[in-house]
């Protein structure tokens, strides 16, 4: 089994990670090349935390019970580190399943973070047309891949929404998967994306896998949008207006990024992914035309 090799689970400004490869380098920033199949690499045994457990920023819980485990920020970072990657400033952690061994070949993890940008609006959810967006998610794709090569990195095709975006208004919960192509490699990646609506802030959940991957990580997704939870003070519904800041993007901007879009969001992402070293700089700059269509639908709804 192939297991995924740098960003390859994300194709635009996500700050997405490495799973653990066994073999050596491949050529090329994202080739891709095969892992052979390994028992799982023995390291220090991380420090887990299970049962509820408050993130490092204090906005929001996570009840886990002991069906998953929870590592901190420096335990996190020293996962990357096993992983092969750069630490990471904005993290508020991982969760894993209690049974999944991170370093064993086809380990996997949920990256979580924090993003700040205010409160999102959503308004537009039942207006989102889903189908036309991962046509324009597509487009975009492609239209970077010229510069991509020219970069070095290997060329993506957006395949398909692996599971099409769903919104809960209820809970305020956002939950959608894309199946990515990466050229030279025999396995497509799964990017499973969870976020979770605060009064001026949006929890990011991001599952890093291959795409033959899915049933399980969809199993396993799914009882975290019930884990995740705001504390009092940081919940949607405690949103105020005549205080509280708006973000500039509504919901079709965070999906459409993986993250959140907005013009002055690009040089924060770009300066991670620059200090991450592992990302697709191009891809951001192709979906330019991408975002500012689709804030100008909203500026003309608005209107």
């Amino acid at each position: 089994m192939r297991v995924t090799n740098n960003i390859a689970a994300v194709w635009i400004a996500c700050a997405a990670f490495a799973a653990p490869t066994f073999a050596a380098e491949p050529d090329g920033p994202e080739s891709g090349a095969a892992a052979p199949a390994a028992a799982a690499r023995e390291v220090a045994p991380f420090k887990y935390q299970t049962g509820d457990v408050v993130l490092p920023n204090k906005v929001a819980t996570l009840h886990l019970g002991d069906k998953y485990h929870y590592l901190d920020v420096a335990e996190t970072n020293r996962l990357l580190k096993e992983w092969g990657n750069p630490p990471d400033e904005e993290t508020q952690g991982t969760i894993l399943p209690a049974e999944v061994d991170p370093m064993a070949e086809g380990g996997w993890a949920v990256f979580l973070t924090y993003i700040d940008d205010g409160h999102v609006d959503d308004a537009d959810a039942a207006k989102i047309d889903y189908d036309d967006m991962f046509k324009e998610m597509k487009e975009s794709a492609e239209d970077s891949n010229s510069a991509r090569k020219d970069a070095g990195y290997a060329p993506l095709h957006l395949i398909k929404w692996a599971e099409p975006p769903r919104y809960d208004v209820a809970t305020k919960k956002l939950y959608w998967a894309k199946e990515i192509d990466f050229e030279g490699s025999d396995v497509h990646t799964l990017n499973y994306d969870v976020r979770v609506l605060g009064r001026e802030g949006v929890l990011s959940m991001e599952a890093v896998a291959s795409i033959d991957q899915l049933e399980m990580i969809r199993g396993e997704m799914r009882p975290l949008l019930e884990a995740a939870e705001f504390n009092a003070g940081h919940r949607y519904a405690e949103f105020n207006k005549s205080t509280d800041r708006m973000a500039e993007y509504g919901l079709a901007a965070l999906i459409a990024t993986g993250v959140a879009a907005k013009v002055g969001l690009f040089g924060k992402l770009l300066a991670l992914l620059i200090a991450a070293k592992k990302v697709i700089i191009v891809g951001v700059l192709a979906l330019g035309g991408f975002i500012a269509r689709l804030f100008g639908k909203k500026k003309d709804t608005a209107a």
